[in-house]
């Protein structure tokens, strides 16, 4: 609260009240010359009053060593010099004293009474002291020279040391104040550090995750045709050649069609587009968009398609159909052009649906219903109950169990509604609506 306007080299770490060691050496430099000065002119104190010399020297060297407290209490050593100016002794004190005061936090009432006092206390003293000086002969100078001087010396003793503490004071608060700001400053840049990180990390999981639903439905559906027409190869190799020669010319077909799609979506993923590999590193982000636009050309065996659209579900279904499904494609409504986002995610809804039927219901009938409406599109896929319990696994697919997140996760990108879930009947429904 007293602190003045020194710099503080070594805060927290000096004895007793001082902010540090060398605040505490200055302090007691100053006391000392201060002693010093109020003991030698305690002499003559002791001579005006009467009193020994010793005495005189005592009272002036106790009464300046009071700068020592000035930090902690500098009221009370501005009062002491102020009691001590009839003695015409702690002119140092004074003025070390209201710079002090000044500098300090406390209240500027306070400083501007106490500077009050030691201006008229010097005012009065010094003029008492010039009027008998002139009166005695000691300084030859006219009486109106006496009001002059002793105004003069009031005003040299006081405000200086106050106007120089309050410029310091200000300084002191204001660096204060700039360094509490670079401090907030600091730390509101480390949080958006922080946060600007978190959010990073989001987009990573969410190209992430982006990256692992194209490539789901990319290699998923042609594999999983793979494997059903190379079980039906291997149970009519033998009773039907022919059938077997046309199956496995389908396998080969869409293995090809599986292994370039991979490859190019690999390609994307191990280069981000360029031919150097130890180049700059590619944003995710940029991996993701082109991992999808290759994963978006899958029904186009030479990759140079705009992506699947709606007009290749009849394709689509004849490729189910071949693979021995039961498949009915029953379609309202009249085709009209969509957004390439809503026509891609329709198509991904029935190839995964579809994919699906395959795994876990292998021979049972499926329809497949699309529906073109004012404001919407409407799409579902459900099958019957298989004819065999287990007819699905039979097959030898696997599941990852991420199928139909990835659909739910695409229709609710474009603000659709995607339901799924067992029918009745002991069959599968998948459903979805996507603003059109």
């Amino acid at each position: 609260m007293t602190t003045t306007g020194e710099e503080h080299t070594g805060a927290g770490n000096g004895p007793w009240w001082w902010v540090g060691w060398r605040s505490a050496l200055l302090d007691a430099g100053l006391a000392l010359v201060s002693a010093f000065e109020c003991g030698s002119e305690g002499v003559r104190f002791a001579h005006d009053a009467g009193l020994p010399a010793p005495v005189g020297v005592a009272f002036g060297a106790v009464a300046g060593s009071v700068l020592l407290v000035r930090r902690k209490w500098p009221i009370a050593v501005v009062l002491v010099s102020i009691a001590i100016t009839p003695a015409q002794m702690g002119f140092l004190m004074g003025l070390v004293g209201l710079y002090t005061l000044a500098a300090s936090e406390l209240p500027r009432r306070i400083t501007a009474a106490l500077a009050g006092m030691s201006f008229a206390g010097m005012l009065i003293v010094t003029f008492v002291r010039a009027h008998q000086s002139v009166a005695h002969g000691d300084v030859p100078m006219g009486n109106w020279l006496v009001p002059f001087a002793s105004l003069t010396t009031a005003i040299g003793m006081t405000a200086p040391p106050v106007l120089l503490g309050l410029y310091m004071g200000a300084r002191r608060r204001l660096m204060e104040s700039l360094r509490e700001r670079a401090d907030s400053l600091e730390r509101e840049l480390q949080l958006l550090a922080e946060r600007a990180e978190e959010r990073a990390e989001w987009a990573r999981n969410e190209e992430r995750t982006r990256i692992a639903r194209e490539m789901h439905d990319v290699v998923a559906h042609r594999v999983s045709l793979m494997v059903v027409h190379a079980a039906a190869l291997q149970a009519v190799a033998r009773k039907d050649p022919e059938k077997a020669v046309k199956n496995a010319a389908l396998v080969g077909d869409m293995g090809r069609q599986a292994l370039t799609e991979l490859r190019e979506m690999l390609g994307v993923l191990r280069t981000g587009g360029g031919s150097d590999v130890r180049g700059p590193a590619v944003p995710l982000a940029a991996v993701g968009a082109a991992a999808a636009a290759a994963a978006s050309r899958a029904a186009d065996d030479s990759g140079g398609g705009e992506g699947p659209s709606l007009a290749e579900i009849d394709e689509l279904v004849g490729q189910s159909a071949a693979a021995g499904m039961v498949v009915a494609l029953s379609v309202e409504g009249d085709l009209r052009g969509y957004a390439r986002e809503i026509e891609q995610t329709a198509y991904r809804v029935v190839q995964e649906a579809l994919t699906n039927v395959h795994k876990h219901a292998a021979g049972a009938k499926t329809y497949v219903r699309l529906a073109h409406r004012v404001s919407e599109i409407a799409m579902q896929v459900e099958n019957e109950c298989p004819p065999e319990v287990g007819a699905g696994s039979s097959v030898g697919l696997p599941s990852g169990g991420n199928g139909l997140l990835g659909m739910k996760e695409r229709v609710a990108a474009l603000g659709g509604v995607f339901v799924s879930g067992p029918t009745d009947a002991g069959g599968f429904r998948v459903s979805a609506v996507i603003p059109a």
